[in-house]
């Protein structure tokens, strides 16, 4: 079993496998609770020139749209991405 501390994790880059897109780095990790185990990780929305000030906007990347943890980059699997809150999925009951 490979393990690796969130500080490590926030040190690489996520990059969607399906369009080549940089995500950027982990903002958060979200935990199930009840079950103490990973449900996924979130990164910075999408920034334009015209939202650039604004904070709130987050995507949410499932546990199971990883494919591959590297050295320096996190692939995930992200089809039709939108950003979400971290209140929305944190307050999920």
């Amino acid at each position: 079993m490979q393990e690796c501390s969130f500080l490590e994790l926030r040190c690489k880059e996520v990059v969607n496998v399906v369009d080549g897109k940089r995500l950027g780095h982990i903002t958060d990790v979200v935990f199930d609770l009840q079950t103490a185990k990973i449900t996924g990780l979130v990164v910075p929305g999408n920034k334009s020139f015209w939202n650039v000030f604004k904070n709130g906007t987050e995507l949410f990347i499932p546990f199971t749209q990883i494919c591959k943890i590297g050295e320096d980059t996190i692939l995930v699997e992200l089809y039709g991405s939108s950003p979400t809150t971290t209140c929305a999925i944190t307050n999920k009951q």
